[in-house]
């Protein structure tokens, strides 16, 4: 099913009646972000020298953050959340640079990769009422 956008009387996607997903070309230029914050966090990972073993070794670790969800709802978007956004892998970058601590920097450059790819794949930051609902799209069933 589709339905009109009112501005530019294009086809979108429904969303199953969620407000608050993004749809049409905005939709597109964030997976398009998505593929340069996953290739920047490639070219930052190169720059450390480390082994590109690391890279499958630590790319699932942000999503340990689900885990929160067991707390509840509310706590488990939080925490995901803060393991799937931006200021978190920045924060580990800064601390890697400033201390140089390459650890920080791979565990940062990782963060973007997988930030970057989950954005590219339409996973994006979770509301508080359903783990399935993002603000990029529905994934699975949701309340």
């Amino acid at each position: 099913m589709t339905t009109a956008h009112p501005v530019t009387n294009t086809t979108a996607p429904a969303t199953d009646g969620v407000t608050g997903v993004v749809t049409g070309r905005p939709l597109a230029w964030l997976r398009i972000e998505g593929l340069a914050v996953a290739g920047g966090g490639l070219a930052i990972f190169a720059g450390t020298g480390q082994p590109w073993w690391l890279i499958p070794a630590l790319f699932l670790v942000p999503d340990l953050s689900w885990f929160a969800y067991l707390a509840g709802p509310r706590i488990g978007a939080w925490v995901y959340n803060l393991a799937h956004t931006a200021p978190l892998p920045l924060a580990l970058l800064a601390a890697g640079a400033g201390w140089h601590n390459s650890a920080l920097t791979v565990a940062g450059a990782v963060g973007l990769l997988h930030l970057g790819l989950d954005r590219l794949m339409k996973y994006g930051v979770k509301y508080d009422h359903s783990f399935g609902v993002t603000h990029l799209g529905v994934h699975g069933r949701h309340k």
